[in-house]
């Protein structure tokens, strides 16, 4: 049996990896002042970030359609997969789980497994990564679904922002939390629990909060060996300082890749935004770090 991986352009892969294992990424919507545009193909960080630091404009954000996934089982099917497994960032931050069900159900849900990964960015990738090489060994579709919820469920997802602001006007934080942040000065390190952004920490400054992210980063990774990837949006300089200190600090480290969020959860954390993902699961991706 062949199964067709998909997901969604949350999950940031490295575009080699995209073409190596034959992953179908199906992307959400960006809408600007005056425009809007698929994310990563019309639509890119840099503008998002232009935008974020003019004082009053906003980026928002919408759901692939169900017709958009309809139409990326399908291309998976004509190119002779049997099944499909679809893995999508958490439900409680986006639709795009709901819309990923939806097509699934007129495809034929004996055909399309729809995974929520609870989590997002390459939280989400490193459970698509799993997922294809587990479908490009031979696995039969619930094998690769469940390989993708484990490694999941397994990940942790930290993050810092220059501002909670972004995350309270899309609902994705409480008012008090981006409250707190700003009226208090906090810069707090934040963290995915059960699919939603919460605090993990309170730390005065963002440099202290940045040694208490890596300091967490350090204390997930304990004697494991594992994968890590360095997220940013418009803070290219400080993601590859964190990088440099996460190599240092990790001696079990097997693969790290730094890369700019996308305009989907750009629009979200906004410019400055630095984030951490530990994949402890056994992912191995190819390439050097």
């Amino acid at each position: 049996m062949s199964v067709a991986v998909v997901t969604d352009s949350t999950a940031y892969l490295p575009a080699e990896l995209v073409t190596d294992l034959g992953i179908e990424v199906v992307p959400l919507y960006v809408v600007l002042t005056g425009r809007s545009g698929r994310e990563g193909l019309d639509v890119g960080p840099a503008e998002v970030a232009r935008t974020l630091a003019v004082r009053g404009q906003q980026v928002t954000t919408s759901r692939p359609t169900p017709g958009d996934f309809v139409g990326a089982y399908r291309r998976c099917l004509d190119a002779g997969a049997d099944r499909v497994v679809s893995v999508h960032l958490s439900r409680e931050l986006s639709g795009t789980w709901d819309a990923a069900r939806s097509a699934a159900n007129q495809v034929g849900e004996h055909v399309v497994s729809v995974v929520d990964s609870g989590t997002a960015a390459m939280g989400t990738g490193f459970a698509v990564l799993a997922a294809a090489r587990a479908a490009a060994a031979g696995a039969g579709a619930d094998e690769v679904a469940a390989v993708a919820q484990g490694t999941a469920d397994g990940s942790s997802t930290l993050f810092v922002l220059d501002t909670l602001e972004h995350l309270r006007r899309g609902g994705r934080i409480g008012s008090a939390a981006a409250v707190l942040g700003t009226a208090l000065a906090v810069r707090p390190v934040l963290h995915v629990l059960d699919g939603r952004i919460v605090v993990l920490e309170k730390v005065r400054t963002t440099t202290r909060a940045v040694a208490r992210m890596v300091q967490r980063v350090v204390d997930l990774a304990g004697d494991r060996p594992v994968s890590l990837a360095v997220h940013h949006l418009a803070a290219a300089a400080r993601a590859d300082a964190l990088a440099d200190q996460l190599r240092e600090r990790v001696p079990t480290l097997r693969e790290l890749y730094v890369s700019e969020l996308g305009a989907a959860i750009g629009a979200h954390v906004g410019p400055g935004a630095l984030g951490v993902v530990v994949d402890p699961s056994g992912t191995r991706a190819a390439g050097p770090t």
